[in-house]
């Protein structure tokens, strides 16, 4: 265009203005000049055969989307589809039965689908249902065999990370320099192995992929494990009263104790029981919860012991005197402690004598109590009965009824002469000296016991003892 004909670049807006408003004035004109639209068979016919032919046509648009989509899948291949007014109608036969459900499933997701009639049965023929299962066989067989190396890899670094928990947890020597105890520990040591083990096992299914299943196995490795604590809960308590026991020891090896009524010498204390050996010579086996909760006396301890026993003297007598006399046999006994001294108490007055008690305390590593307090009562009893001190016999009172017959003394009823008696003031000649020293025969036996063996044992004398 030569540059005098062209518009000003100010002037463009107001010539397309321009130029809409005569095109929209000429509009009327042009619509009379046109001719008529001819009337289309839709506007002059009855409508129900359009609404009826789309219809059919929706219903073919279904069945073939359904066709297709079961052409698609091998197990449903074989079912035959109806629709009549978005009402769809499954036939046929399929392999198995959760094909049947999936069949009706498919076929509700189409659009347009008003619902499902599930007319589909099961094959049941030997064929059609062993060949899809010899089929799936071989595809899972030969996964296996592809996933082989890898299955191997995995094991393999599950064995190392396991074989290298193992052997830390053998290091028993590091752990019994962390641990102030054996069985701490053997504990220490246990749950390292442990978790190695878990470990190995973790990185063998994170290299299969089978993380899933991990979740699973450690799920119910956890209610087994619940299930278990309350099976076992007293083996539980058993080791965790070791641990107690070995951590603050009541008693010592040989110990003389009595533990629950049970009296004898410690043996050793294990991880599940505390063994005795009794004064017959048996052994007793104590679970540990049973000791750590028991009352224990222990005799070993402080080797003073004291000892009682009772004489009783007539009625008549002097009871101080009576204990002046008893205590002066019983103080003059070697193996009776000067401290603390033997004493003397009335301990009752009865009908017919006056009981007296005598007290007195020995050495247990010099002395046998018992045959230490045998001694003493026998001391004291001679002593009493050379100072002329009777010792009464119980006293019964007879009552005859009247009319009853005496009985007669016989020829053989003759009185028995008696025993002259030492005077009063006169001592008896004493008999072969008594030996008060202590057994040691079972304290000999838990000693060569141990020496054979020396592990299993969770007495220290380092452990402080309660």
């Amino acid at each position: 265009m030569p540059r005098s004909t062209r518009f000003p670049f100010r002037l463009r807006p107001l010539a397309t203005a321009l130029t809409i408003v005569l095109g929209w004035l000429a509009l009327p004109a042009l619509a009379q000049d046109l001719p008529a639209p001819a009337p289309s068979a839709s506007t002059t016919a009855d409508p129900a055969p359009a609404i009826t032919t789309s219809a059919a046509i929706a219903d073919a648009d279904i069945r073939t989307r359904i066709r297709s989509i079961f052409a698609e899948i091998d197990a449903l291949r074989g079912v035959e589809v109806r629709v009549s007014a978005g009402v769809v109608t499954l036939s046929g036969t399929v392999p198995g039965a959760p094909d049947v459900t999936r069949a009706e499933a498919i076929a509700a997701r189409v659009a347009g689908v008003v619902t499902v009639q599930n007319d589909v049965e099961r094959d049941l023929e030997v064929d059609t249902n062993l060949s899809p299962a010899l089929d799936q066989f071989g595809d899972d067989v030969r996964a296996l065999v592809r996933a082989l190396p890898l299955a191997g890899v995995a094991l393999g670094i599950a064995i190392l990370i396991g074989v290298f928990g193992h052997l830390l947890a053998s290091a028993s020597s590091l752990w019994r320099r962390i641990s102030p105890n054996s069985f701490l520990a053997d504990l220490i040591a246990t749950l390292v192995r442990f978790v190695f083990i878990m470990l190995g096992l973790v990185a063998g299914l994170q290299i299969l992929g089978a993380t899933a299943l991990l979740g699973a196995v450690l799920g119910g490795a956890g209610v087994l494990g619940i299930a278990i604590g309350f099976a076992v809960r007293d083996t539980v308590d058993n080791y965790v009263s070791s641990l107690m026991l070995s951590l603050r020891q009541p008693f010592r090896a040989n110990d003389h104790v009595v533990i629950e009524g049970n009296e004898g010498r410690v043996v050793r204390l294990t991880s599940r029981a505390t063994i005795l050996m009794t004064l017959d010579g048996n052994h007793l086996r104590i679970p540990n919860s049973t000791v750590f909760k028991a009352v224990i006396l222990n005799y070993t301890r402080n080797p003073e012991r004291r000892f009682q026993f009772d004489l009783g003297i007539d009625a008549d007598d002097d009871p101080v005197d009576g204990m002046a006399v008893g205590l002066k046999a019983v103080r003059a006994l070697d193996f009776v402690l000067d401290s603390p001294k033997a004493s003397a108490v009335i301990r009752d007055v009865g009908d017919s004598n006056i009981l007296l008690g005598f007290f007195g305390w020995v050495d247990q590593s010099r002395t046998d109590f018992l045959k230490g307090r045998s001694l003493a009562l026998q001391a004291a009893k001679a002593a009493l009965e050379d100072a002329g001190f009777a010792l009464p016999e119980p006293i019964y009172r007879l009552r005859f009824d009247d009319g009853a017959p005496l009985p007669l003394k016989g020829v053989g009823d003759a009185p028995q002469p008696k025993t002259p008696s030492a005077p009063k003031g006169e001592r008896k000649p004493d008999g072969p000296a008594q030996d008060a020293a202590p057994d040691t025969h079972v304290e000999r036996m838990v000693a060569e016991e141990r020496a054979e063996r020396p592990k299993g044992d969770l007495l220290d004398s380092g452990r402080p003892i309660e």
